[in-house]
């Protein structure tokens, strides 16, 4: 029962149903996500991604399958189970409005980005649908991570799953550098 209201209250949430976004009440909920995704949203850990200027749908779906057991990670585990609905939704406002930047590094050449990840998270990392996440300035170790727990169906997803499926560790290990490569810069709100 529980987790059909999770389930339920998230699609009214990623529908843009219901509750109202306060971008400055989701500001004070972000107080506690700082430690590790910065208030700006530009990642202050390593194993933390960067959440700034993401889809704040996006970020109410990773959230609330934190929240249901879904998705597993034990710091965002507990985190997203004290989290209410509203505070969801304020949150994750918050980190949509922080506006960010992809910074490529001398000689970039888009032409060169990794084919299979470009046309949903762009070349410059810098995503071109709503669905998919930025991959500009995220660590090395923790895209390298995440490719491999969609590949071996740790971490599930009806797009990724297949794409990493065919992807080797080399592969996997370049798109990963390529994106790592790029800065990613926030805007001061």
């Amino acid at each position: 029962m529980r987790h059909a209201l999770i389930l339920g209250l998230g699609g009214l949430l990623l529908a843009g149903a219901s509750l109202a976004q306060d971008v400055e009440a989701g500001r004070k909920v972000a107080t506690m996500c700082r430690t590790c995704h910065g208030l700006d949203g530009i990642a202050a850990i390593p194993v933390a991604p960067n959440i700034g200027g993401e889809p704040a749908a996006y970020l109410a779906e990773q959230l609330l399958a934190f929240k249901s057991g879904a998705r597993e990670q034990e710091m965002m585990t507990v985190v997203a189970a004290g989290l209410s609905e509203q505070q969801i939704a304020d949150v994750t406002a918050w980190y949509a409005a922080q506006a960010v930047t992809a910074v490529p590094p001398a000689g970039f050449d888009a032409a060169a980005a990794p084919e299979l990840c470009a046309g949903c998270h762009g070349a410059d990392g810098i995503a071109v649908i709503p669905e998919a996440p930025n991959l500009a300035g995220e660590n090395t170790i923790y895209l390298d991570t995440q490719l491999k727990a969609f590949r071996s169906g740790k971490r599930v997803n009806d797009i990724m799953g297949p794409i990493a499926a065919d992807l080797d560790d080399a592969a996997i290990r370049a798109a990963a550098e390529w994106y790592a490569a790029i800065r990613l810069e926030g805007a001061s709100r």
